[in-house]
């Protein structure tokens, strides 16, 4: 037979792993910013200059990016998968594309703008690295 206090500590553990989950559940409202929009690059910058044109080193970056709520997106012309660090400050793109993933530095986020930065070897030189900066507004 189940005592009282037996009982008691039962409804505890049962109230305390409900509530778990439902906050487990609910997304952050930097999750929700990023998610629910389709973002359009605004502006493609490696150090420093316009790299989104044609043949600049972020032109398969230009365009449309989603970033869908299941981990999946697209990002100009490449398709992969995105995460967050854990409080959310960061953005790491793994793509099929690229040889690497891109660790970016959240800027700004807000429900109208996205901007994001990292560091990337460079192609023509590998031993130097090259600081990117895209942004991107609401489509």
């Amino acid at each position: 037979m189940i005592n009282m206090k037996n009982l008691v500590l039962l409804s505890v553990i049962v109230a305390c792993l409900g509530i778990y989950a439902c906050n487990k559940d609910e997304d952050s409202d930097r999750f929700k910013m990023l998610t629910s929009p389709v973002w359009l690059t605004d502006s493609l910058l490696a150090g420093g200059v316009n790299a989104g044109g044609p043949g600049g080193l972020l032109e398969s970056f230009q365009g449309d990016a989603k970033f869908n709520t299941d981990g999946s997106g697209y990002f100009g012309d490449y398709t992969g998968q995105w995460r967050f660090n854990q409080d959310e400050t960061e953005i790491t793109i793994v793509t099929d594309s690229l040889a690497l993933p891109i660790i970016c530095d959240i800027e700004l986020l807000t429900k109208e703008d996205l901007k994001i930065n990292t560091v990337v070897p460079n192609p023509f030189n590998p031993q130097d690295q090259i600081d990117i900066r895209m942004t991107f507004k609401v489509k």
